[in-house]
């Protein structure tokens, strides 16, 4: 990573030194998970990911994801391998880093824009009680743009980072995790990743958050 892009970070102190946290970043590339990984790597943390668990049935990769302590997720079926919510609960309950994808896929947004997001990291926040760190980053799409095959050499890119402030969820303190209470606290985590990217961008963000539903997409898997 360091020989395909420069990386730039912005606030990097907001990011718990020590302690348990979730990451939640947004996600428009394949690509994003080492990006983040090599970031927290960075300032200090090791990162744990929940992971498709179709890359845990592959050689090699699957090997590296189970002795690094990563959180198989199964997408699609009616039989799931583990409770992914409790075993991150249990990995943060450890101190340790958490990774969490709002989004849960790539985002359909056209212009890479953060879209509606899943409601599995609050939820997550909620139950284990620690802090819920919203992260923005823009650059990796000029080394591999969504759904691409091919990763871009050169020149070297710049990826820029931004840490954010700790999502403030005191307001849901003592109320149940109801469908309406996630969304709204998910949304709440949606906005601040995208005020970052906003930033980081120097751009103004859609005034409506994409919502694949909307658009007759699916949330799961490739798209044109």
């Amino acid at each position: 990573m360091e020989l395909l892009a420069r990386f730039e970070i912005i606030d990097g102190d907001k990011m718990p030194k020590h302690g348990a946290f979730i990451c939640a970043p947004n996600h428009f590339s394949e690509l994003d998970p080492v990006v983040v990984g090599r970031v927290m790597w960075k300032l200090g943390r090791a990162p744990r990911y929940l992971a498709k668990a179709s890359l845990f049935r592959m050689p090699v990769v699957g090997w590296v994801l189970r002795k690094s302590g990563q959180v198989p997720v199964e997408r699609t079926g009616a039989v799931r391998a583990s409770d992914p919510l409790a075993s991150a609960t249990k990995l943060a309950k450890e101190g340790l880093a958490v990774v969490v994808y709002p989004e849960g896929s790539l985002t359909r947004d056209p212009g890479l824009w953060p879209m509606r997001g899943k409601t599995g990291a609050v939820r997550l926040a909620l139950q284990s009680g620690v802090p819920l760190i919203p992260v923005a980053h823009w650059g990796t799409q000029l080394i591999m743009p969504r759904y691409g095959q091919k990763i871009s050499l050169f020149p070297r890119k710049t990826i820029r980072v931004k840490i954010g402030d700790p999502v403030d969820l005191s307001a849901f303190a003592g109320r149940g995790l109801d469908p309406a209470t996630l969304r709204e606290a998910t949304a709440l985590l949606m906005a601040a990743i995208t005020v970052l990217l906003a930033d980081l961008r120097d751009e103004t963000p859609p005034a409506e958050v994409w919502d694949p539903a909307k658009h007759n997409q699916s949330e799961i898997g490739r798209f044109d």
